[in-house]
């Protein structure tokens, strides 16, 4: 970089260029829409079979091409923005030094040295003579010596043109450094050669993410930040604020942050959590499939005393010490990760619909949110909460439920504008009998809970207010208790089932109006009774000792059938036990999906 270059250097051309790659990111994003969300939606529909089926698998494939070119395409105008943002202030430097040299009559040369006309006086020595003046070499105390003798030059001058020769450099250096820390960026910023978006392709789009993220900090700390643990109304507040360009900015170079934001739009939280989601599953899958797998030979048997004894190979054990934790948290997680794909790829299918991934992280247990339509526009919202064992490996199971939740809405009222939402935004018992006694795990994961509920509010763009139902399974209902005890849950409706107990004594205590708390148990089903000694609520008037749930009269709750009922096309099968709430034509499933649509006179109770 020298004087020249910087001062010709056209940086709206790259701004420019910039908005071309948005443009170019916009429109395969819309193709990547119209292609998951219609075109092989409205296939599935009308269309049955092998072909269909490949058609639409090559569809996905086109898709998930689109995919990455607004991912990538997102990261290069993002990049150049940054560096147009971050060379400026030198080439501003520049111009204003070589600005204040003409207005001196002063010459700059290619080197950045500027020369300077005869001026001033010198009484009893030479008259001062014009000269150059070059940027100070010196620092320190030689840089002192070195300013000190210009400023004793009897032209005065050279002390201008000093100044101006050191912001020259000045400028120069800060146009050199930000080059250098941004040409290697967007070299990397390219395509392989094939037409095949693989797990390596996305690993890649992971670092260059990295990459972009760290050269372009300077460039994002200038833009407004999101509130420090705003509540979802703030969250909503900074980004309407931002401009487009910002938006599409944070998005690149922040998908988690944005994605994990309660009160952002759906569909602008669902696509930076799929951007973390492909690029976390390339990373994990590239990641795994350089990790030698498990030795064959597992187990092996010892004699202690007369007993043989089976005991893990030496082996095997080498091998868990050094990989085991790490592959089977990528294996679980990727489980996960295929789960929530799988869930993307059936829209459309018996009449899904679109899905939204409205959180994501594979860390720890790790966590997901996704929902069955939008629910910033559907009338009707139906937030499930999980219970022990729930994690990111798991998660389909729950990605189940509330589609089963979603279908039989559709069933009891064809027009129902309906989004049932997944919500493992906690972490869960892992444990039965080790973690689920404890009940720190429903507190803490309490206050995401509610501020996810408060977020619905701020990003609802439907007409009127949405009607919202809090349904929790087993542990997932103590989690909702905690929620309404220790703060504002914002439903409208609760349902539980299965429910140990909800750390309160009554249904009054439980934030929703009057009559709105409901409440299964099916035949066989042990969890209520043993949790009650754990997690059940008191009622002051009752005394001490007598631990209530939701299934106790005196609680409070509505109870609703889980038997079977009816004859012929109206028969609905009865539950069983802990798990069978959501199965599909149970009387469960059916009174849940009434409740969720307010149609509560049709609720059954097990009279």
């Amino acid at each position: 970089m020298d004087v020249e270059t910087l001062k010709a250097l056209k940086l709206h051309e790259f701004e420019e260029a910039a908005s071309g790659y948005r443009s170019s990111s916009d429109m395969a994003s819309g193709a990547k829409d119209a292609l998951e969300q219609r075109i092989t939606a409205q296939m599935r529909k009308v269309l049955k079979g092998a072909t269909a089926d490949a058609a639409v698998g090559q569809l996905r494939e086109v898709a998930k091409d689109f995919h990455y070119v607004q991912v990538e395409c997102g990261l290069v105008a993002t990049a150049l923005t940054a560096f147009a943002a971050d060379m400026r202030p030198a080439q501003d430097k520049l111009k204003r030094a070589l600005s204040e040299a003409a207005e001196h009559k002063f010459t700059v040369g290619a080197d950045g040295a500027v020369s300077y006309p005869a001026a001033g006086e010198n009484p009893g020595g030479s008259p001062p003579k014009a000269g150059s003046a070059g940027a100070s070499k010196y620092t320190g105390a030689a840089g002192s010596i070195d300013q000190q003798a210009v400023e004793q030059d009897p032209n005065p001058n050279h002390a201008i043109a000093q100044g101006i020769a050191n912001r020259i450099a000045e400028a120069v250096k800060e146009a050199t450094d930000t080059d250098q820390k941004w040409a290697p960026q967007l070299r990397k910023l390219k395509a392989d050669d094939d037409l095949v978006v693989s797990d390596g392709d996305w690993a890649d789009v992971g670092k260059d993410t990295d990459g972009v993220r760290g050269a372009g900090q300077h460039y994002l700390d200038s833009l407004p930040h999101p509130p420090k643990d705003g509540s979802p109304k703030a969250n909503a507040d900074w980004w309407k604020g931002l401009t487009p360009d910002q938006q599409a900015d944070w998005t690149a170079l922040h998908p988690d942050t944005v994605g994990g934001l309660d009160g952002l739009p759906a569909t602008v939280r669902d696509e930076a959590n799929r951007m973390v989601l492909d690029e976390r599953r390339g990373q994990y899958q590239t990641e795994l499939n350089g990790m030698p797998k498990p030795p064959a030979n597992e187990w092996t048997w010892i004699r202690g005393g007369m007993i043989p004894v089976k005991v893990h190979t030496d082996e095997w054990m080498a091998w868990d010490k050094k990989y085991g934790d790490r592959y089977r948290h990528l294996e679980s997680s990727l489980k996960g990760m295929g789960a929530i794909q799988n869930r993307f790829d059936r829209t459309g299918e018996e009449g899904m619909p679109e899905a939204y991934l409205l959180g994501f992280s594979p860390e720890g247990h790790g966590r997901a949110i996704l929902a069955n339509g939008n629910p910033d526009t559907a009338q009707h919202q139906a937030v499930y909460v999980p219970g022990t064992t729930s994690n990111l490996e798991g998660f389909g199971g729950s990605i189940d439920r509330t589609t089963e939740l979603w279908r039989q809405t559709q069933h009891a009222r064809r027009d129902a504008s309906v989004s049932t939402i997944a919500w493992l935004g906690y972490d869960a018992p892992q444990d039965i009998v080790k973690d689920s006694p404890f009940e720190h795990y429903a507190y803490d994961g309490a206050p995401a809970y509610r501020k996810f509920m408060d977020g619905l509010d701020a990003s609802y763009s439907g007409s009127g207010e949405p009607h919202r139902t809090a349904i929790g399974h087993s542990y997932g209902t103590t989690l909702i208790g905690a929620a309404a005890q220790k703060g504002d849950l914002n439903a409208d409706d609760v349902i539980f089932a299965g429910s140990p107990g909800v750390k309160v004594g009554s249904a009054g205590e439980m934030d929703v109006p009057k009559g709105h708390v409901w409440n299964e148990e099916a035949d066989g089903d042990k969890v209520p009774d043993i949790g009650r000694w754990g997690h059940g609520g008191s009622q002051w008037k009752m005394g001490g000792g007598v631990f209530l749930i939701p299934s106790d009269e005196a609680f409070g709750a509505n109870q609703m059938n889980t038997h079977a009922e009816g004859s012929g096309p109206t028969e609905t099968k009865g539950a069983h036990g802990h798990s069978e709430y959501w199965n599909r034509d149970t009387t469960a499933l059916k009174n849940q999906a009434l409740v969720v649509i307010g149609e509560y006179g049709e609720v059954t109770d097990p009279r």
